[in-house]
């Protein structure tokens, strides 16, 4: 054992008074000597009783054990693992509490990093607290000591897999079924040879499957291990998915016959007279929060405000998740992303919908882009949503276009607040901005943001 754990184990708990939250959602507060302690599930205003788990030279952290006298803002937790899995950190704090941190994270990140306010703050994005989460890479690992298998989410603040029977914030057909997955892989000869099982999940239509799950497997799997996986799917209207090497080798097991795609409907009117649906494989990224992308996207269309005659540019465009939304309202839109694959699932999309006003594009939106066919194009409107490395390298391009509006959507708000400086730098004025709760009860920021070019 280490001198360092040595002297932590040797520290006696110390109570002390939490004075603010950091950006991270842990409470800050100092030892007598003032030295900066970072406290894990502790909030401001708080007398707490914690307990040192790291020593750093400039600052400590630690986490309650105790709390004195609460905040009111303290809350139970939803989950009876909360604290112990990792997946979520802000569950001891409320709903309000969550959304006041997060923007206050963003506000501060626009004026430190871009030195801006925007004119008007939207209000706050919200969805259920609970069984949202659609999409998650959950871990699998069979402890030989113990002869138990665990499925789920890395401890907090640790690399060993967190016991766990459920989930509250996932999708209830996913969340209630984790002590099914651990009796399935349980069963199974290669029990200790699976690591991980990625799950999905759309919409619940017609002649498609609701939710699709992928085995990732070590070694090659028996017949019988292979027919218990595809039986589990196939009792419950599932897809199976099996992966033996990288995600170019995930192929699907079961059904033996119809489309590797899931599905998700949004409130768009299609040419065909319905609702604009989206397929996608399992695998490809799709926003986790189905009820936040209901909401965000009518919002970033108007903050648009696209006209008829509009054509719009969509860039990071995914499977065309905007792309699509947008082409029910403007006279073309073009879509630009980096996969082959996500392009060729847009123009599926597309045609699936009947919309023959969008085109997708496959390019490296990091690399030089005067060149490209649809660089020379005119835009009138254009929305970003990036990468958490942001757009700073297509920035210039967009600013060459002079569109008249630019919708920014972000899931870091440091690249955010740093690209909006770039842009306002360019002639452009941040008209307003605001936080969507993709990711309740994590330190997770998701916003967006909406610049109009100066006359």
């Amino acid at each position: 054992m280490s001198r360092k754990h040595n002297k932590l184990n040797a520290m006696e708990p110390m109570a002390l008074t939490v004075t603010k939250l950091g950006h991270d959602g842990r409470g800050i507060a100092h030892r007598e000597d003032g030295k900066l302690i970072f406290v894990d599930g502790a909030l401001p205003g708080e007398q707490v009783v914690v307990k040192l788990t790291n020593l750093h030279k400039k600052y400590d952290e630690g986490r309650v054990i105790e709390v004195i006298t609460a905040s009111s803002d303290r809350v139970d937790a939803p989950c009876a693992h909360f604290g112990v899995c990792g997946g979520c950190s802000l569950q001891h704090m409320s709903r309000e509490a969550q959304l006041t941190l997060k923007q206050s994270v963003l506000a501060e990140h626009l004026q430190h990093f871009g030195g801006i306010v925007p004119q008007e703050w939207l209000p706050p994005l919200v969805s259920d607290n609970i069984s949202y989460r659609r999409k998650a890479r959950m871990g699998v690992r069979y402890v030989i000591k113990k002869e138990k298998l665990l499925v789920g989410f890395r401890e907090r603040q640790a690399s060993f897999l967190a016991e766990l029977d459920s989930c509250v914030v996932m999708d209830p057909r996913l969340g209630l079924s984790i002590t099914a997955f651990r009796e399935l892989i349980s069963g199974l000869e290669a029990r200790d040879h699976i690591p991980q099982i990625e799950v999905a999940a759309g919409d619940e239509l017609d002649g498609l499957a609701p939710v699709a799950l992928v085995f990732r497997h070590m070694n090659e799997l028996s017949k019988s291990d292979r027919q218990a996986l595809i039986d589990f799917c196939a009792e419950r209207g599932w897809q199976c998915y099996l992966q033996p090497g990288n995600y170019d080798t995930v192929h699907k097991v079961w059904p033996e016959d119809g489309p590797d795609r899931l599905a998700y409907e949004l409130p768009f009117q299609t040419p065909n007279g319905t609702d604009l649906r989206l397929a996608f494989h399992p695998n490809d990224f799709t926003q986790v929060n189905a009820e936040i992308n209901q909401r965000m996207l009518p919002l970033a269309l108007d903050l648009l405000d696209i006209q008829p005659e509009d054509r719009v540019l969509d860039l990071f465009c995914g499977l065309g998740n905007f792309t699509l939304p947008l082409a029910t309202k403007a006279r073309e839109v073009v879509g630009v992303e980096g996969s082959q694959a996500m392009v060729l699932r847009g123009q599926e999309n597309a045609t699936a919908n009947g919309l023959n006003n969008v085109s997708f594009y496959m390019h490296d939106l990091t690399k030089e882009i005067a060149s490209q066919p649809w660089a020379t194009l005119g835009f009138e409107r254009v929305l970003i949503d990036p990468p958490r490395s942001g757009a700073l390298e297509v920035l210039p391009h967009i600013v060459s276009l002079k569109p008249k509006r630019i919708v920014y959507v972000s899931c870091n708000p440091a690249t955010l607040a740093r690209d909006a400086g770039e842009l306002a730098k360019a002639g452009y004025v941040l008209l307003k901005a605001g936080i969507m709760d993709m990711f309740t009860h994590t330190t997770h920021v998701e916003s967006i943001a909406v610049f109009e070019k100066r006359r």
